[in-house]
């Protein structure tokens, strides 16, 4: 009697820590916590589909029409990476701006995002920096556009 009240708690935690295991996308951010939505997950988001996945399909599916349009020119995530983003890494961590923005993009219809990329390139250490405008399509965010860097 005593052995059923103790396999009890092992055999439940084992189900629940089971039912925890399906096909759920890794989270986005710092800590994979970013609201899905914010448009600081959405700009994450649309960066790991160039950087981290093999093929752009997601970016343009996060995408404006026209962005879309010019992801669609370049097939390719390297491409894209080339001449879009005008920034290539062999590896890279990608984050958003910090900084406590609650509520602030909650009724926005448009928004700028700062995203830090931090990565291997030529077997050197690598970072940099885009901004990223976005819009409010049908309540979900969209990248409209990506700013080349200034300091080139």
């Amino acid at each position: 009697m005593f052995s059923k009240f103790l396999l009890f708690p092992v055999f439940l935690a084992m189900v629940l820590s089971l039912a925890g295991c399906g096909e759920k996308e890794p989270g986005v951010g710092r800590y994979g916590m970013l609201d899905e939505s914010t448009p600081e997950y959405t700009a994450v988001r649309f960066m790991r589909s160039i950087y981290h996945e093999d093929s752009v399909d997601v970016a343009i599916s996060l995408s404006t029409e026209s962005m879309a349009r010019v992801l669609k020119n370049y097939h390719t995530n390297r491409n894209v990476q080339r001449h879009v983003m005008n920034l290539t890494f062999d590896s890279v961590e990608i984050t958003p701006e910090g900084g406590s923005n609650v509520g602030r993009t909650e009724y926005a219809q448009k928004a700028t995002i700062t995203v830090f990329f931090s990565g291997m390139k030529n077997e050197e250490r690598t970072e940099d920096l885009r901004r990223v405008d976005l819009v409010k399509v049908d309540g979900d965010w969209k990248i409209d556009r990506v700013h080349p860097d200034h300091f080139l």
